[in-house]
């Protein structure tokens, strides 16, 4: 998976990262100018709290509105998904090789929507780099921070 900087995003990601981007720029932004203003007409700015919290938190707009935007710029839409071998934007059940009966699913998506409550796991996991490229029935080693472990392909959705 090439250029680092490249952003793996499902359309479904591009939308939320749009909107988010939108509300940051049109609502949060303007929100906290007049913030920053009602904080500098309570006068001394250098035991102002409201004026110290309102300037943390524009940095934080600001990086993040920098951050969406050069995520954009790098964007790479995950769309035709192939069913033959495992890749970003598949799904993929696999069963762990020493506890038979335990079959989990996962989604592979790009390290932005990865959420492992949702079982949508990062392209960049190891679990995601050890089955990239396998067609189901392929048993494959997972190199994990505690140790290694197999599992076989189940299914790829």
């Amino acid at each position: 998976m090439g250029n680092k900087n490249v952003v793996y995003l499902t359309e479904e990601g591009l939308e939320e990262l749009k909107k988010e981007l939108d509300n940051l720029i049109n609502v949060r932004r303007p929100e906290n100018i007049i913030a920053i203003k009602e904080a500098r007409a309570l006068g001394d700015l250098s035991e102002n709290a409201e004026y110290d919290a309102a300037r943390n938190e524009q940095a934080q707009i600001e990086g993040r509105i920098k951050q969406i935007e050069k995520m954009l710029e790098n964007v790479s839409i995950i769309s035709e998904v192939s069913k033959d071998k495992v890749g970003i934007g598949n799904t993929v059940a696999i069963k762990y090789v020493e506890d038979d009966d335990e079959v989990e699913e996962y989604k592979i998506v790009g390290s932005q929507e990865a959420n492992p409550f949702e079982s949508r796991i990062s392209n960049e996991s190891p679990i995601a780099q050890a089955l990239f490229n396998h067609k189901v029935g392929d048993v494959v080693t997972v190199e994990s921070p505690n140790g290694s472990y197999e599992v076989e392909i189940v299914e790829i959705k």
